[in-house]
């Protein structure tokens, strides 16, 4: 949901591989061909995609979608793309997150209305945001913080460009907030600052994108509920914004309006975010996380918050790391997939509704190539 693993798109024994892209920014990269989608958990807003608002246990594929090649979890909405760069979502749609011109949940995927064909997605909590191909952004949804960096408050019902960016090879949305990292490694962002969430050394909310001071060599770029998590090319992790359980990892829980460095991490490839936690992923497959823990979701067999970062347990080698609001999904080198965190409708997918404080392994999908989430959902992609 909020903070996506790496724009970089692998499956298969060419996962490790295609980690290494991590380390200089570079535009999205897709699987070789399209996939399906597949849904599970909360479904009461649509977010499930296969027509109805029942809730699940069971993974269940998202109708009408074959050939789709990235996907972004919002709070209860979903945007998916396709490999001809269409965009299609589904779910909560009472802010305009859909993207159709108007304000209706939608129980299967519908087209993004007049958008052109995008290299890459993203979701906040009620917004979405779309990269094209030449580096400019497209945003929807709820505005009341300005996170869709038109200069408005309006709330968009279908996209709208966002001002005063170009270079763009990542998008990511956070509750109030969007980012976008630029080709030259340095970060705009823009929308809520109350908690210095958009990393300017001030609390003021901003309509327009601004940079990220004293951040470079950005090569990937996370969002939680009021926090950033950034990949630097040297392999460190940088964060700033809301601290109250630990998620800025720097060891205390005062909150930074300036990007802090995450101490103990050098060799990280990847990072992610749920609502109040910090997930690394490391060049030997291990995963780190950090923050809010009360519900399992570091992975620790505990439930204490974490102001520092701990090492996941019991988890095989892993080469993509996703998150919904409370709840962690891996992904390894073959497209298994494991989960942990919250459970309470389903949503680790592991067939029950017992949160789960270390990794389970996932054995009814096979194939994943990428997953994600939101408050009480996963979504996964699944290579053809």
């Amino acid at each position: 949901m909020r903070g996506r693993a790496a724009t970089v798109r692998f499956a298969g024994a060419g996962a490790l591989a295609a980690l290494a892209l991590l380390l200089a920014p570079a535009a999205p990269v897709d699987a070789a061909g399209g996939g399906t989608v597949w849904t599970v958990g909360g479904g009461a807003q649509g977010q499930l995609g296969t027509g109805g608002t029942t809730n699940r246990l069971t993974w269940e594929q998202v109708p009408g979608l074959s050939d789709v090649v990235q996907v972004a979890g919002g709070r209860e909405h979903v945007l998916a793309r396709d490999a001809a760069g269409q965009v299609w979502a589904w779910g909560d749609g009472a802010k305009g997150a859909v993207g159709d011109g108007t304000l209706v949940d939608r129980l299967l995927p519908v087209q993004v209305a007049a958008l052109p064909a995008v290299a890459a997605v993203a979701t906040g909590h009620y917004h979405s945001l779309a990269l094209l191909p030449d580096g400019s952004v497209r945003a929807w949804g709820y505005n009341a913080n300005g996170q869709l960096g038109d200069g408005t408050l309006r709330k968009r019902l279908v996209p709208v460009t966002v001002r005063g960016l170009a270079g763009v090879v990542q998008v990511v949305g956070g509750r109030n907030m969007s980012y976008a990292v630029l080709g030259d490694g340095t970060v705009r962002a823009w929308g809520g600052n109350g908690n210095g969430e958009l990393g300017d050394g001030t609390t003021v909310n901003r309509l327009l994108p601004g940079p990220v001071s004293g951040l470079t060599g950005v090569t990937d770029l996370a969002a939680g509920r009021n926090h950033a998590v950034a990949l630097r090319s040297d392999g460190t992790v940088w964060t700033w914004g809301l601290n109250t359980s630990g998620q800025l990892g720097d060891g205390t829980k005062v909150n930074r309006t300036l990007p802090v460095q995450v101490p103990g991490l050098t060799t990280a490839i990847a990072v992610a975010s749920a609502a109040d936690t910090s997930v690394a992923l490391l060049a030997d497959g291990t995963v780190r996380t950090w923050g809010e823990g009360g519900r399992g979701q570091l992975g620790t067999n505990a439930t204490a918050d974490r102001a520092t970062p701990a090492m996941v347990i019991g988890l095989p080698a892993v080469v993509r790391i996703d998150a919904g609001r409370d709840h962690l999904l891996a992904v390894t080198a073959t497209g298994q997939l494991w989960g942990w965190g919250f459970d309470d409708f389903g949503q680790v997918g592991d067939g029950g509704t017992v949160n789960r404080r270390v990794p389970v392994p996932v054995t009814s999908v096979d194939g994943v190539v990428e997953g994600g989430g939101g408050r009480e959902y996963s979504v996964v992609l699944r290579a053809p």
